[in-house]
Parts: C-alpha cells; structure tokens; sequence
C-alpha cells in the first residue's frame, strides 16, 4: 500500500498544489487484510431509491419529489455524505471499504498504479481531459476496459468514493498535516470534475498523477458533493 515515489523537482506546489505529490501517500508499506467483497460499482440512484423508499431515509437534496431525474438510474448517486452512505451500507448488512480495501481492489496482487495497469489512459475511465471540458457523470459500468484485475468498475473516474477510515499519516510516516485526525474521512477515484486551469501541457501530467489508485483525498462526513458517492463491501463468507 501506498509509494516511495517522490516528487522531486516539486511539481505539485509549483502547481499550486498545497502538497508535493505522493507526500501522504508515503511511505510504502505492506499489511495485510482479511479476504472480503466489493461492490461490482458504486452504488446507483436506482439503488439508493430503493433504500429510500424502504426505510424513510432522506433523499439527495438535489432530487425533485423524493427521485432522482428520469434517465439517471444507473448514475451512481451523490450528494450523500458519510453518514448517508454508512447507513445504506449497513441497511444492507455490509460495511464502507476501509481506504486499503478499496487501494486492493483497485490495485490488485501486482501493486499496480491504475486499476487497468502501470501506463495511464484516459480512455479506460470516465475523466475530463482538459481544463475547459466539463462532463456529466455517466452510467455505472461504462468503461469495462478500465476494470480491475478483480472485475471491479469505475474504482477511477465518475465520483470520488466515501471510504471508513479517518485521514491518517501512514505508519512509518513523519507527515504532520492540521487535517490528519479523526476529523475528515478518506474519499478515493478521482471524479470527473476537472482538475482546474494549469500552465500548457501541465493538466495531463497533473491528471496522470492524481488518477493513480494509491491518490489520497478528503472530506469531512458531513459533506455532499456532486462527484462523490460510494460502493459497499462485505466482510468475510458469502457475497
């Protein structure tokens, strides 16, 4: 889990970045997890207006009469925080991947930097490719060419995704961040909002680095944004 990459000539602060890139990601480590299950995709509107509906649970603040827009069912829903997202999981009787259950899924036995291999390619996951490009979310599934060695989808591109585990330095890690603590939740896979505006030819380099699997984010637990959603999992026998 995680890198020894370094960002050497200081790109990402040159960027505008608060950070160099890789600095909370470091340093690389290995632990290990108990086998589990993943959500195929994230969880869809369709799904979520099925929780809805069966337990009295709030809608998406974006939704006219309590549903989603008629086309959007198979878009992966937003506008869920934290604990919107933790009670669909557990409605279900399963749990937010952890952020290493969800940096295995995407990155499989090999270590991989993208859930489809080592080399980037914007074709194999929903991401805008410039800064001017602005994109709706699509359907779940779309883009099977960027699945992961375990057959899981979108783990890179659509919506960032809600995770269980509070940002924290990695262990082995001299990091010290205001944000570390049990005060924001580790979100993970890079939405399909654009990255911002950078110097000629920096938003693709930018967009290589932030759509790697091992990319760190996040947000307090009460936030709701339109990139982000969620996928459950299920520990131990039995999907």
């Amino acid at each position: 889990m995680g890198t020894d990459a370094v960002d050497a000539e200081n790109q990402g602060v040159k960027l505008g970045f608060p950070q160099p890139w890789y600095e909370d990601e470091r340093p690389r480590h290995r632990i290990e997890l108990q086998g589990f299950y993943i959500d195929r995709h994230e969880v869809t509107q369709g799904e979520y207006l099925v929780f809805i509906r069966t337990t009295g649970h709030r809608p998406p603040a974006h939704w006219r009469n309590g549903e989603y827009k008629v086309g959007t069912k198979d878009h992966p829903v937003t506008f869920v925080d934290w604990y919107d997202a933790n009670d669909y999981c557990r409605w279900l009787k399963k749990k937010l991947p952890s952020e290493a259950e969800w940096e295995k899924a995407a990155r499989g036995s090999d270590g991989r930097l993208y859930p489809w291999g080592d080399v980037f390619d914007i074709n194999r996951a929903h991401l805008s490719p410039a800064s001017d490009v602005v994109l709706q979310l699509s359907p779940v599934g779309a883009y099977p060419e960027g699945a992961s060695p375990y057959g899981v989808m979108d783990l890179v591109g659509n919506v960032w995704e809600w995770t269980d585990s509070w940002y924290l330095a990695y262990p082995g890690s001299a990091l010290r961040k205001p944000a570390f603590g049990m005060k924001h939740r580790v979100v993970r896979g890079l939405s399909v909002h654009t990255l911002g505006h950078y110097p000629d030819g920096a938003y693709s380099k930018v967009l290589e680095v932030y759509a790697r699997a091992g990319t760190r984010a996040y947000d307090p637990p009460s936030e709701r944004l339109g990139d982000l959603g969620f996928r459950c999992v299920k520990r131990g026998a039995g999907p």
